[in-house]
């Protein structure tokens, strides 16, 4: 990857439905070479995917809670991971090292919702115990990070 490359990714992570031809135009390549280029950032891996961010509070879901999970034993892990899965209130699972297993981010309209997440993960019986912590704002979150944190 090289300069180029990284000026037509940071122009994709603002916003993933630019038009080659805008990309062409910012950053000074033909339409056809910026296609070559996505297509190879595409082919190499780069770019796994296009999506769209979701306002989460539009739709209802003002809540949002971190829980922290310790399994009694790692052959619990497969198991788990599976519950996780399942779980639609559950945006992202990170297995992590420290006095946690993992960390949770949930996502959920009320409190009601978030305690059923919690009965969820706590009636598993590879679970030894969590914390949970309510987010009271979200200060950054990023999905497209660039290397050096590149983003302006």
């Amino acid at each position: 990857m090289d300069n180029i490359d990284m000026r037509i990714l940071k122009c994709l992570s603002k916003n993933a439905r630019l038009p080659a031809s805008a990309i062409s135009e910012e950053i000074s390549l033909s339409v056809s070479a910026v296609i070559e280029r996505i297509k190879k950032l595409e082919s190499a891996g780069v770019i796994r995917g296009y999506t769209i961010q979701i306002d989460q509070e539009v739709l209802g879901n003002k809540m949002v809670a971190l829980m922290d999970v310790s399994l009694k034993h790692p052959d619990y892990y497969e198991g788990f991971v599976a519950l996780i899965r399942k779980n639609n209130r559950i945006a992202s699972c990170y297995y992590q090292t420290g006095e946690f297993d993992f960390v949770l981010r949930i996502v959920t309209d009320t409190t009601d919702g978030l305690d059923e997440v919690y009965k969820d993960i706590k009636s598993y019986e590879g679970v030894e115990k969590t914390e949970t912590h309510i987010v009271l704002r979200t200060i950054k979150e990023e999905t497209a990070l660039l290397p050096n944190g590149d983003q302006n």
